[in-house]
């Protein structure tokens, strides 16, 4: 009778553990470009360095946090990138401040160069900050979330919707909050404000990180790593086989344990600097032989698009006539529509197994996009082929100009972006001008349209790629195999912003549409494929998956 009420008091505790993490973390991302934009002198330079060095970063280090996460205790690895993640964003916060206050007498200081050592400061604890968020992600929506679940898909899944709707809410209240403070007061105010937050946030998950472990024994127990587990079973190999007997050995011949002890050595210094980089490799190798690779291949293609809320699509909303406020209330959608798709995703998972839910929300997806390709056609679109995407792309790169946008504009711009799946990176490309002239929204309106629609499919597919790494990973490789599919996720990220620099005319936004729409179909297309092995010739019969039903079946047991 006590067993249902701390199951409830995990989840809510977990739930909230969640909430306050991503709450500030929301706050974090948004605030940080928009003081990155302030202090340039409203340019998108310092923030596009920022978004490319988080990209960047995590996509050659996330293994290695991954295998970090997987070879320390739980407890110990939250803690640590808990308390190291709160702790730069105060600092980051701090140094803004000062910043903030003191810029006209660090600007004449040096030439200006304790001002732009101040950036790289800025910019290198941001980096932290984000890196130690990436490694709290791992460790609890991949690992602690599975352990509490136990061995309840059903309780998996719903958990995973639930984190999943906490995701969407912090994205609009949270920028919404900061907004504010900025608004009626100023970027000092929403410094301390952050910080403050940061402090008070650390504290609190703190602790619900410590009521969570203590309520849960099997988050102690960790499995080894393959490696401890092969020698494990060598050894036994080894004292199961009959020794030979004392006096047996010549004069001049060693115990061949003894010989083996002489040539264990200490690790060189040249070793351990490589390892790194052999953590590296392995990651990728291992992540490539998961039976699950191609599902996060298909997730990770997903990235390489220009079709969410990021500031491109919503610098070309402003080219075709659309209004903040517009904006404002179509991102709102957009997270209505995401938080049905979580909805969705629980309720296709029972009936139709969590392999043909991956399915079905892909083409649910790419239905909802066509509304997308048909934008590009219509009347109001500026597609013009005979623009070249390449012209004066030299100019474009050596300009030395701040960008002629104003404040003003600037704030709304950065208030309406959403980072697609993407922690908060940010493009490294200019937001065009709007144009004076009236430009008919039939074909924006296709295009945000799709865009809304297609979220439903998109957040179901996403939840159903997570939970297939979270049941098919070992769990001595989770943290390494995900910090991968972070890696991948972010590679396809910055591709696409790389795609974004280098065709940034309006004109070529339909050609950048088009391109997105085959990414996502070579994504789910790879899905297929992994779904058409898993399953076989039962791929498109109605009704759950025989495992599931096996392990719905056992838990229904116990519980008796």
């Amino acid at each position: 009778c006590c067993v249902l009420p701390q199951k409830i008091l995990l989840e809510l505790g977990s739930c909230m553990l969640f909430w306050n993490d991503k709450y500030g973390d929301r706050m974090w991302h948004f605030a940080v470009s928009v003081f990155l934009v302030e202090l340039y002198g409203n340019s998108l330079l310092l923030t596009a360095v920022y978004g490319l060095v988080v990209a960047g970063s995590v996509l050659v280090l996330g293994a290695i946090i991954g295998d970090w996460v997987d070879k320390n205790a739980r407890l110990k690895v939250a803690q640590t990138s808990l308390v190291i993640q709160n702790v730069s964003v105060i600092l980051c916060g701090v140094i803004l401040m000062m910043v903030f206050l003191h810029k006209n007498e660090l600007l004449t200081m040096y030439h200006g160069w304790v001002l732009t050592s101040c950036y790289i400061l800025i910019i290198t604890i941001a980096n932290i900050a984000n890196l130690a968020s990436t490694a709290t992600a791992i460790t609890i929506q991949r690992d602690w979330i599975v352990v509490v679940a136990g061995e309840d898909r059903g309780r998996l899944a719903d958990m995973n919707a639930t984190i999943r709707r906490i995701d969407q809410l912090t994205n609009i209240l949270a920028p919404m909050a900061v907004g504010q403070i900025m608004t009626f007061g100023s970027a000092v105010i929403g410094c301390g404000f952050i910080s403050a937050w940061n402090l008070v946030s650390m504290c609190v998950e703190y602790f619900l990180l410590w009521k969570v472990y203590q309520k849960t024994p099997a988050l102690a127990v960790k499995a080894p790593p393959k490696e401890e587990t092969e020698l494990k079973r060598l050894n036994l190999y080894k004292e199961s086989e009959p020794k030979p007997l004392e006096g047996t050995h010549l004069m001049g011949e060693k115990d061949p344990d003894i010989h083996e002890l002489e040539h264990e050595q200490e690790p060189s210094c040249a070793s351990q600097m490589a390892e790194p980089f052999r953590t590296f490799r392995d990651g990728w190798v291992s992540y490539y032989n998961q039976s699950v690779f191609l599902a996060g291949m298909g997730l990770a293609f997903l990235y390489m698009t220009v079709l969410g809320f990021d500031c491109i699509t919503t610098g070309y909303a402003y080219t075709q006539g659309l209004s903040g406020s517009i904006l404002s209330i179509l991102m709102g959608a957009s997270a209505i529509t995401g938080i049905m798709g979580t909805v969705a995703f629980t309720w296709l998972r029972r009936r139709c197994g969590l392999v043909r839910t991956g399915l079905i929300s892909g083409i649910a997806q790419l239905s909802c996009l066509i509304l997308c390709v048909i934008s590009v056609f219509m009347p109001g679109s500026p597609l013009d082929l005979s623009v070249s995407p390449f012209e004066d792309i030299r100019t474009r790169f050596i300009q030395t100009e701040p960008l002629s946008i104003t404040p003003t504009k600037m704030s709304e711009i950065i208030s309406t972006a959403d980072a697609h799946m993407s922690n908060g990176s940010v493009p490294a490309s200019t937001v065009p001008e709007m144009s004076s002239e009236s430009v008919p929204i039939i074909s924006v309106s296709l295009l945000f349209a799709g865009v809304i629609a297609a979220r439903i499919g998109l957040w179901s597919f996403d939840l159903t790629v997570t939970q297939l790494l979270q049941e098919n990973v070992v769990e001595s490789e989770r943290g390494i195999i995900n910090g991968v599919q972070n890696s991948m996720n972010y590679l396809l990220d910055l591709l696409h912003f790389i795609m974004v620099i280098l065709a940034p005319n309006p004109e070529a936004f339909g050609l950048l549409v088009l391109i997105s729409v085959s990414f996502v179909a070579m994504g789910h297309i790879m899905y297929f494929r992994f779904a058409q092995k898993t399953l076989g010739s039962q791929l498109f019969a109605c009704g759950r998956d025989d495992k599931e039903v096996t392990d719905a079946d056992q838990a229904n047991t116990s519980d008796v």
